[in-house]
C-alpha cells in the first residue's frame, strides 16, 4: 500500500523519500486558518491545535481514498507567553518574526495523524525547544537576502536545514520534529502495520 501524504510540503516529502518511504502527496484543501482561529478562541493548547490540524488534513483526504493510509501533519510555533506564530507574509513579516524570536526560547510542536477510511487510526505529537541567539541587524538583513522567498513557507521564518541553523545557540529535541514531521514515530507505526520491513 502506498502512503498518501496529505500535504504538499517539500520538507516532509524530502524526509519520507530520504527514509525510503514510497508515498504520493496530495493537497488536502483544509482551511487551516479557520480551524486555528476556532481552536484558539476555545483556548486550545498549541499541541492540541497541531494535532487537530494534522487530523483534519488526514481525515479529509482519507474520506476520498478508501483503503489508503493517509498521513496528515502540522507544526505550531509557540512563544513563552503562549503566542503562536504563523508563516510570515513577505520579507518584512519574516523580519518581524525573527526579531520577536531574538534572544528567547520557543517551542516547535509537530503532530502527525494517520487516517484510514475517514477515521484517525494513529497519532503522535512531539515538541522541540529552540533558543535563538542575539543576532545583529546586519546579520538579519544578510540572512533575509540569502534565504529570499524560501523562508516564507516556514513558520518562524527559518529553515534549520539551511542558513537558519545560524540563528540558534541551543536546540533540544528531535531534528525531524523541527523540520515538521515526527518521522521516527511514523516509521515505527508503518513497520507495525507491515508497510515497512521490520
Amino acid at each position: 500500500m502506498t502512503l498518501v501524504l496529505a500535504s504538499t510540503s517539500a520538507a516532509r516529502r524530502v524526509m519520507l523519500t530520504a527514509a525510503g518511504v514510497a508515498h504520493e502527496a496530495l493537497a488536502p484543501h483544509v482551511d487551516e486558518d479557520e480551524v486555528k482561529t476556532a481552536l484558539t478562541a476555545e483556548g486550545a493548547s498549541p499541541r492540541a491545535i497541531a494535532d487537530a490540524l494534522a487530523e483534519a488534513k488526514a481525515v479529509k483526504l482519507s474520506r476520498k481514498l478508501p483503503g489508503a493510509l493517509v498521513l496528515g501533519a502540522d507544526q505550531v510555533l509557540a512563544l513563552p507567553d503562549g503566542t503562536m506564530l504563523d508563516k510570515p507574509v513577505g520579507r518584512e513579516g519574516a523580519a518581524a518574526q525573527l526579531r520577536s524570536l531574538r534572544g528567547i526560547e520557543h517551542r516547535l510542536i509537530s503532530a502527525a495523524v494517520i487516517a484510514e477510511n475517514g477515521q484517525a487510526v494513529w497519532r503522535v505529537a512531539d515538541t522541540a525547544t529552540l533558543q535563538v541567539r542575539q543576532f545583529s541587524e546586519a546579520w538579519l538583513e544578510a540572512y533575509l537576502d540569502a534565504e529570499g522567498d524560501a523562508i516564507l513557507g516556514c513558520v518562524g521564518s527559518y529553515r534549520l536545514e539551511a542558513m537558519g541553523a545560524q540563528l540558534f545557540s541551543r536546540i533540544r529535541g528531535d531534528h525531524f520534529t523541527i523540520l515538521g514531521l515526527p518521522l521516527l514515530a511514523v516509521l515505527d507505526y508503518l513497520r507495525t502495520r507491515g508497510e515497512l520491513t521490520t
